[in-house]
């Protein structure tokens, strides 16, 4: 892993095998991107950087479920790069979508001694309260962070805010959001019986199939599919076709049809200043009728179109794209984080 990381323009903690003084139980349910320069342990590195930018990579197929972080590393790099890599950002997977190594543990609840065991990890709202239990965890109490939400990602988003007032998220970006109504778009249509209906057959195939390779066989045919298919990663992307990983994005993808339903409006409503909605023109996962419908019901709210005609799958060929947009959104909030900042170091 060091050699990968030798190579790169940035310092990327991935799998946080530079940090062996993180607690064992962080490690099986984040796979992390942290765009910054190193420092003595990753909390200290919290406790002194600039305020982060928290890209919660959640999407259907390639993009977030499976939540495989190898393919976002390009956005994130991007997009640290056009905020002037002021600010750092991390990329964060779900639960039991990346292989850990045997002797870390699951992390399944947070360090509050009041704070209950996460049951069905894997399952929807198991993956909202492990993003609980990190934030609360790990991320100081003062630091600021703008949640970047895509397909899936956006109803997690949505959850933390409403379970978690207390966390300072100054701004939310749900990316062809996957929020209402989820088994009745034409993708979902089709995903539903498979995924709800037929997902042991699926478990059943991928392990009789995938299981009995070598190692090095995975590995290869997973670079060769990737190159035919020109999508850009830089680093391990075994969980492609690891049947623990399959498994677990099947689970979480049944789970996904039945209770992704009514739109959350309530929590909307309350957050609506800081939310900013992207939907897509050409998206089967969330057709544009879902878009006229929150934006008669939210007219004040900044909910946008795409024009750019970019896929549900931004993230494979058109993270460019999406990268420059938010960072040109993200410019007025970012300024008033860093003129905060300064002004209270000068203070102090």
């Amino acid at each position: 892993m060091q050699r990968h990381l030798n190579g790169l323009h940035y310092i990327f903690h991935f799998y946080l095998t530079c940090q062996s003084d993180l607690p064992d139980t962080y490690w099986p349910l984040w796979t992390l991107l942290f765009l910054q320069e190193p420092s003595s342990s990753l909390l200290e590195g919290l406790r002194t950087c600039s305020s982060p930018v928290l890209v919660s990579s959640f999407l259907k197929f390639l993009q977030g479920n499976p939540g495989f972080c190898s393919f976002y590393v390009p956005f994130a790099k991007t997009l640290y790069s056009l905020t002037n890599r002021r600010f750092p950002i991390w990329v964060i997977s779900h639960a039991g979508h990346a292989l850990a190594p045997k002797d870390k543990k699951i992390l399944t609840t947070s360090d509050d001694s009041n704070a209950q065991e996460i049951k069905d990890i894997y399952g929807l709202q198991g993956q909202v309260e492990h993003k609980l239990a990190f934030l609360r965890t790990h991320v100081p109490k003062e630091m600021k962070l703008v949640v970047i939400g895509h397909s899936i990602g956006c109803y997690i988003s949505l959850e933390i805010l409403k379970l978690a007032p207390e966390l300072p998220i100054i701004r939310c970006f749900l990316l062809f959001p996957t929020i209402e109504r989820l088994s009745e778009t034409p993708n979902g249509r089709i995903a539903t019986p498979l995924l709800c209906w037929l997902r042991y057959a699926l478990y059943v195939f991928g392990y009789l199939l995938l299981k009995p390779w070598p190692e090095k066989i995975r590995s290869l045919i997973t670079r060769i599919g990737l190159q035919m298919m020109n999508v850009q990663y830089e680093f391990s992307v075994l969980n492609i076709l690891e049947p623990f990983c399959i498994a677990n994005a099947v689970y979480l993808g049944g789970q996904e049809m039945m209770k992704v339903v009514e739109r959350d409006n309530e929590t909307i409503r309350a957050h609506l200043s800081k939310l900013t909605f992207y939907y897509g023109t050409m998206d089967a996962w969330c057709p544009t009728k879902y878009y006229e419908d929150i934006k008669k019901d939210f007219p004040e709210g900044d909910i946008r179109l795409c024009e750019k005609k970019l896929p549900h799958g931004f993230i494979i060929h058109f993270y460019g794209e999406m990268a420059g947009m938010i960072a040109d959104w993200l410019k007025d909030d970012l300024s008033k984080i860093e003129a905060l900042t300064h002004g209270s170091a000068t203070d102090s």
